[in-house]
């Protein structure tokens, strides 16, 4: 009687699955779920009724167009996720499901969390500040900068920064838009000496500036097949290594010129 033996073997070995199953379906598991976020703060004009950037010591010039910071949406460290919400989530195009250590650091409180990202976002702007007026060739002694963007943190937004004080002093060094009065969207971290780093969630950034009625997207080289995983129609991806890289594309994509574009 050697069928009904296996049929007892297969049910004795499925029982422990299903229990396992069941036991993650209700136990939190170490996962963050992410989604588009805002880009609402466009770094040439204001935020919560205060100018996002604000120079002083050398003239300034009014812009057109836009440069949108682009963020995501994290579950908090503390927000029990469940094994629902992952499948939920893992086939869904406007989701990602990351680990929560890659995204938190490990052992760290809420508030922590929270000073580390104000502190992160307080370093990219220094190191935009200082970034902008490297290129221009501009003294720090004589030319001030102030970004007010506090409620947004991480590092992601230098190189938006960057090219936002970039336009405002020399806009396309001929008396135009560096923007070319476009709505631009991006991201990237930036350093002082202008390199551009990669920041990670760039397939739902490039969701978010799609929704918001963007049309082109600086991003991070090292991460353009993230960035055409879930590239918006008619989206343009413009793939920087250096603040130098990104003005002068801005300025080719102005004036109709050679514009480098991500490995298709």
């Amino acid at each position: 009687m050697p069928a009904p033996t296996r049929t007892r073997v297969l049910a004795v070995c499925a029982a422990p699955v299903v229990a396992l199953i069941a036991v993650a379906a209700l136990v939190p598991l170490p996962f963050v779920i992410a989604q588009p976020g805002s880009t609402t703060a466009n770094v040439l004009g204001q935020h919560k009724n205060k100018p996002v950037i604000t120079i002083s010591g050398v003239a300034t010039r009014g812009t057109s167009g836009q440069l949108r910071m682009t963020t995501i949406e994290a579950t908090g460290p503390d927000t029990e996720i469940g094994l629902g919400d992952v499948v939920d989530s893992w086939f869904r195009r406007d989701r990602a499901v990351m680990p929560r250590d890659a995204v938190y650091p490990p052992g760290q409180s809420d508030r922590e969390i929270e000073r580390h990202n104000v502190a992160e976002m307080k370093k990219s702007q220094d190191a935009a500040a200082e970034a902008a007026l490297r290129y221009l060739h501009r003294s720090p002694k004589d030319v001030k900068v102030e970004l007010s963007l506090a409620d947004v943190g991480g590092p992601s937004a230098g190189l938006l920064f960057t090219l936002g004080i970039i336009d405002k002093i020399d806009g396309d060094g001929r008396g135009g838009d560096l923007t070319g009065g476009r709505s631009i969207a991006g991201t990237g971290t930036i350093a002082p000496d202008g390199t551009v780093g990669a920041v990670g969630g760039v397939s739902l950034k490039t969701q978010a500036a799609g929704r918001d009625g963007a049309t082109v997207f600086l991003v991070p080289k090292d991460e353009c097949s993230d960035a055409g995983a879930e590239l918006p129609k008619g989206m343009r991806l413009i793939p920087v290594t250096t603040l130098t890289d990104a003005v002068a594309s801005l300025k080719a994509l102005k004036d109709g010129g050679s514009v480098p574009s991500c490995p298709a």
